[in-house]
């Protein structure tokens, strides 16, 4: 655990600390609030604890601090030249079959300057659905040209762009990641779900639509 000039706990992007409570133990994320010092315990140089520390999973991997050029924004930044990208996951059941939706919006693209993704995925996770919306989106777009790319999922946004863990769905997460990598610049922004949003509506639609096709 890292600690500053006056003694107290230094947080990670994901305002949390990585504390290991003996050798050779297994890595914990902790609030600082939530630590307190214990009369008489002794603290271990940091060499003793990594020496013994386990490797890196993938899950450790896909929680790595946020990759260059990847932002979070509260509202798209006017760049002209910027893909715009909506995508849902949606599940019925969790877990249950999958459908994800996509709207790409890009004056490049054709005359409406609009392409929609519909597609079913088998059974499994919302979070999976969310993801998979995102990477399905991501896999059809130009890496050198700004992604603005909405979703309602902070799960998605989290584990992609913040710095959250992934306890599960590492695999996928980390291949993301790597896919996020590619490009110059890709800003997340947050659309509150089921409230309205044209798109964001649409891509739930799309999402949901995948589904019912594949249902008795």
């Amino acid at each position: 655990m890292l600690i500053d000039e006056h003694g107290q706990p230094v947080s990670g992007p994901d305002q949390r600390v990585e504390i290991i409570y003996r050798p050779g133990g297994k890595p914990y994320r902790a609030a600082p609030k939530n630590l307190e010092d214990v009369p008489g315990a002794s603290v271990l140089p940091d060499g003793d604890l990594q020496a013994t520390a386990p490797t890196a999973s993938a899950a450790e991997l896909a929680g790595a601090p946020s990759l260059p050029g990847i932002h979070i924004a509260k509202k798209a930044p006017p760049i002209p030249e910027a893909i715009h990208v909506y995508t849902d996951g949606a599940c019925t059941g969790n877990p249950g079959p999958m459908g994800i939706g996509v709207v790409i919006l890009d004056p490049t693209l054709s005359e409406s300057g609009r392409r929609e993704l519909s597609d079913y995925l088998g059974k499994g996770t919302n979070n999976i659905a969310e993801l998979t919306a995102i990477k399905r989106g991501l896999f059809e777009l130009p890496r050198h040209r700004p992604v603005m790319l909405y979703t309602d999922s902070s799960y998605a946004i989290g584990v992609l762009a913040q710095g959250w863990r992934a306890r599960a769905n590492s695999e996928l997460v980390l291949g993301m990641r790597q896919l996020l990598g590619e490009f110059q610049q890709v800003y997340f922004i947050k659309v509150a779900g089921h409230s309205g949003v044209p798109e964001n509506e649409r891509c739930d639609e799309l999402a949901r639509a995948a589904i019912a096709r594949k249902q008795p």
